[in-house]
């Protein structure tokens, strides 16, 4: 934002530190009114014909978008990728282990990456690896839904899980 001697426009529209409409003013006008109330020129509209311009404490206004962004940024959630490795010959109790570290990440808000990877001649067989995914996703569509469903890539088969949005 320009501010004060910052301001190239020789006319700009002044609108008052209260917020009314003062008008069309030149900038030596505008600049002597806001330093005679002790603020400052600020150019809020720098596209407008003429530009438009506010009296205000732009050091006060600055701390104040500040705050606000700093209230955005604490209010965002971030999402991270947690990934489950199985494989095509997984055992009962193994895939409940893991099913139970799936569920965790997931109630936790986290998506989950279950990634298959196939060993020597496995990959012939990749509808096995894709049937533990496929029983990875059905023990889980109570707190999750199939973002990507499984795709191979390389030697590996994908699935990823993402957290159903709370209502």
């Amino acid at each position: 934002m320009l501010v004060n001697e910052g301001i190239r426009a020789r006319e700009v529209r002044l609108i008052g530190a209260n917020g009314d409409q003062i008008g069309v003013k030149s900038k030596q006008e505008a600049l002597e009114m806001a330093q005679n109330a002790n603020l400052d020129l600020v150019m809020v509209a720098p596209n407008a014909k003429p530009p438009v311009c506010r009296i205000m404490d732009y050091g006060k206004f600055r701390y104040e978008q500040q705050k606000k962004e700093k209230e955005a940024r604490k209010n965002q959630k971030i999402i991270t990728t947690k990934e489950v490795r199985l494989s095509p010959t997984i055992e009962l109790n193994d895939f409940n282990t893991k099913l139970r570290n799936a569920r965790k990440f997931l109630e936790k808000g986290d998506k989950v990456k279950a990634a298959i990877r196939f060993r020597g001649r496995a990959i012939t067989h990749s509808q096995i690896g894709r049937d533990v995914l496929m029983r990875l996703a059905k023990e889980c569509d109570d707190i999750s839904t199939v973002e990507a469903a499984p795709k191979m890539e390389g030697r590996s088969m994908f699935l990823i899980l993402a957290p159903k949005a709370e209502k």
